[in-house]
């Protein structure tokens, strides 16, 4: 029996580390390949190919796998197309990306309490809107729209649906609606924050990324909030967060839209 569960537990460790390493693997290759490839569709193929398991399902629970990794797929993917519009010289931007991806595959994605899901979805919200901002940033606003409303909807869902709610669908609907608008309205002025000080790092970030992110976490609190409070929900149960966030966002319009690099 002892020499049962010892092995048992050799098992687990050798799998635990082969986890850990094909983690590590795909951050850096997902990001690598993107910046020697000159292209982003080795990138993506790997991101998608390491989902496998959310396609290898019979179709009538596909779309619902699918929904249900979003958050996940928008990080992987965004990571990817922020590494090709970073540049095809390795750059200390290209290493950030790798680190975040890496922890989010280790640390932050297996995390299932509310906070971290809360975490999770403005993760997503910040690299994916950061990630459509560089991408649609000379093309047609109708891309940014469609893409931001995907955004919006998937990290509003991801929070709504790890609460007592069952029905969440409107209040995602709204989060895809407000992210399409705010969109629309940043592409028109294309804003980014380019961080090169003390040396040249490659780090661009969209002005609209940042205010979406803490709109993001503004709506899901507040939406968190009433579900928790139901009958008894005073708008004092969420006034500190939302105050904090709509100060925030005036700062941030107001003082800090002249761009350091506009596009």
């Amino acid at each position: 029996m002892a020499d049962y569960v010892l092995a048992r537990k050799s098992r687990n460790i050798a799998s635990s580390a082969v986890h850990v390493l094909l983690n590590i693997l795909l951050g850096f290759a997902a990001v690598l390949s993107t910046v020697f490839s000159g292209s982003p569709i080795l990138g993506i193929l790997l991101v998608v190919v390491s989902k496998w398991r959310v396609f290898a399902v019979r179709s009538r629970y596909l779309w619902i796998n699918i929904k249900s990794n979003l958050v996940d797929l928008i990080v992987g993917l965004s990571i990817v197309l922020l590494s090709y519009f970073s540049g095809i010289s390795l750059m200390p931007v290209h290493f950030l990306l790798i680190a975040i991806y890496v922890i989010w595959l280790l640390f932050v994605k297996p995390l299932t309490s509310e906070n971290a899901t809360l975490v999770q979805s403005l993760v997503a919200v910040f690299l994916g809107i950061s990630a459509i901002s560089m991408m649609t940033a000379t093309s047609d606003a109708v891309w940014a729209v469609i893409l931001s409303f995907l955004v919006g909807y998937a990290g509003s869902r991801h929070v709504l649906s790890q609460t007592a709610s069952k029905d969440f669908t409107l209040a995602t609907l709204v989060c895809g609606l407000v992210f399409a608008e705010v969109a629309w309205l940043c592409h028109a002025w294309g804003i980014f924050y380019d961080i090169n000080f003390p040396i040249e790092t490659g780090i661009r970030i969209p002005q609209c990324a940042i205010i979406l992110t803490i709109f993001a976490y503004a709506y899901n609190y507040a939406r968190q909030a009433m579900i928790i409070y139901q009958e008894d929900f005073r708008f004092k149960n969420i006034i500190g967060p939302v105050l904090f966030s709509a100060v925030l966002v005036g700062i941030i319009v107001i003082w800090f839209s002249n761009p350091i690099f506009n596009i």
